[in-house]
C-alpha cells in the first residue's frame, strides 16, 4: 500500500506563478471571517494551520502574504496527479485533491518495488506539475498514512512487514485513527501513553473504557492489523465553491455578483474535471448561522457557467429574502457524469458558436494568463474599468463596451 500526500498542496499550487513568495510565510484564504484553506511550512511554524479562521491566522503570523485560493487550478492540477496514479495501477483510492491510497501489488513486476514506484511517483508528480509530495510505504492503509506523515515535507518512509509493530509501537496514543481529544484524555487518565502501552492492555479494559467498537478497533491498529483494501473511486460526487463575506450583506445585487462568481468557479472546475453536472444545489447561511440548501436539477447535464449561474440566481430569487442579511452563499452541482459521451443540448437562444464555447476561450486564457484573467463583466470593478494610463486620464484600455466577458 502506499499513502501519497502532496505537501501544503494548495500553498504551492499557488505559489507556482509566484515564484518570489517560495521560501516565506503564505496563507491561502481570504477576508476576516473565512476561514484558512492551506499554509506554507513557514507560516505553520507560527502556529497557522488548516481551517483557523483567517482573523486568527493574521495575528499569528502578521508577515505572511495572504493568497486568494484559485480552485480551478487546484483542480486542474489534482487532474493531472490522478492521471499519474492513473498510469501506475486501476487501484486508487482518492481522499481528497491532494492525496490518495495506492495498492501497487499488481505493478510490482513492472515497475519494481514499492520504493521504486513511490519514488517514480515523487518524480513524476515533480516534473509535471512542479509541486512535492510525500509517500509512505507499508503492508496496511493506517501505516502507509503514518508513514507519509512522517516523511513530510518532501520525503519517502518505508516500512517493511517485520517492521511494522515495532514501527506503531513506539509512536504516541494520539498518532492512532480515530483517537480524537476526548479519547486520548480517556487513555492518559488509564496511563496509556503510548501505542505499544494500549498493545499490551487487556481487551476487556479497552472495551470497558472506550466502548465495544473503539476498544478493538484500536487494539488491533496497536499491532499494525488493518484488513480494509483500497476502494477505487473515479469521481467526485459534487463540485462546488463557497464564500464567506467579510461582512453581512443583504442587497439582492450584490448575493447575485456573488452567486455569478461562484457559479463560474464551479463551471471552471467541472470542466476541469471532464464532467457534467446534472443538478445546481445552493447554500445560503444567514448572520445567525441558519443554514439552508435549494436545488434544481436540469433536464440534461450542463458546464455551462451561463446556465449554471441563471439556475443558482432563480433559486436564491425563489426564497424571496427581502434584504435578509447572508453570511455565506455557495453553488454546487451534483449529479457528475464523464462530459465523454454525455449527450449535449444546447440553450435556447444559444448561437452556433455561444457560451459552450466562449467557457472553453476563458478556460484556454486562464490556463496561459491566470485565472481571473478573463471574466463576466459584471464581475469587473469600477477600478479594473478605469483603468488608469501613464500621463493621462483614467480610461479603459479597450474602449468597446465589455460585452458578457
Amino acid at each position: 500500500m502506499l499513502h501519497v500526500d502532496m505537501d501544503a498542496f494548495y500553498a504551492s499550487a499557488s505559489l507556482l506563478s509566484r515564484p518570489e513568495l517560495v521560501g516565506t510565510p503564505v496563507i491561502i484564504g481570504g477576508g476576516n471571517r473565512g476561514v484558512v484553506l492551506s499554509a506554507t511550512y513557514e507560516a505553520r511554524r507560527f502556529g497557522v494551520a488548516s481551517a483557523m479562521p483567517m482573523s486568527r491566522a493574521r495575528r499569528l503570523c502578521p508577515q505572511a502574504t495572504v493568497i486568494a485560493p484559485d480552485h480551478a487550478l487546484y483542480s486542474q492540477i489534482s487532474a493531472g496527479v490522478m492521471a499519474t496514479f492513473d498510469t501506475i495501477t486501476p487501484k486508487v483510492e482518492p481522499l481528497s485533491l491532494d492525496e490518495a491510497f495506492l495498492d501497487v501489488a499488481g505493478s510490482v513486476r513492472r515497475l519494481g518495488n514499492p520504493a521504486r514506484i513511490g519514488q517514480l511517483i515523487r518524480d513524476t508528480i515533480h516534473d509535471e506539475q512542479g509541486i512535492t509530495c510525500s509517500v509512505g510505504v507499508a503492508p496496511t492503509k493506517f501505516v502507509a498514512k503514518l508513514a507519509s506523515g512522517l516523511a513530510k515535507p518532501d520525503g519517502l518512509v518505508v516500512v517493511p512487514r517485520d517492521e511494522v509493530v515495532s514501527f506503531v509501537q513506539q509512536l504516541p496514543v494520539g498518532a492512532l485513527w480515530g483517537v480524537g481529544d476526548k479519547t486520548e484524555e480517556t487513555l492518559l487518565r488509564l496511563g496509556l501513553r503510548t501505542v505499544a502501552d494500549i498493545a499490551h492492555t487487556p481487551l476487556d479494559t479497552l472495551r470497558r473504557a472506550l466502548g465495544e467498537s473503539a476498544g478493538p478497533h484500536l487494539h488491533d491498529l496497536s499491532w499494525g492489523r488493518d484488513p480494509r483494501g483500497v476502494e477505487p473511486v473515479r469521481r467526485e460526487r459534487s463540485i462546488g465553491s463557497d464564500e464567506t463575506f467579510e461582512f453581512d450583506l443583504d442587497d439582492p445585487v450584490q448575493i447575485h455578483r456573488h452567486l455569478l462568481k461562484l457559479s463560474d468557479r464551479t463551471a471552471a472546475r467541472v470542466r476541469s474535471a471532464g464532467m457534467l453536472g446534472r443538478t445546481v444545489t445552493i447554500r445560503v447561511r444567514f448572520a445567525d448561522f441558519t443554514t439552508i440548501t435549494r436545488s434544481k436539477t436540469l433536464r440534461d447535464p450542463t458546464d455551462v457557467s451561463r446556465e449554471i449561474y441563471e439556475t443558482a440566481r432563480g433559486l436564491y430569487d425563489a426564497l424571496g429574502l427581502q434584504r435578509a442579511r447572508i453570511r455565506l452563499v455557495g453553488v454546487r452541482m451534483e449529479g457528475l457524469v464523464d462530459s465523454e459521451g454525455a449527450p449535449i443540448q444546447g440553450l435556447l437562444d444559444e448561437p452556433d458558436h455561444g457560451w459552450r464555447e466562449a467557457d472553453r476561450a476563458v478556460d484556454r486564457a486562464s490556463a496561459r494568463f491566470g485565472a481571473g484573467s478573463v471574466r463576466p463583466a459584471a464581475l469587473i470593478s469600477d477600478k479594473d474599468r478605469h483603468h488608469r494610463e501613464p500621463g493621462g486620464r483614467g480610461r479603459d484600455r479597450d474602449e468597446r463596451p465589455p460585452r458578457d466577458r
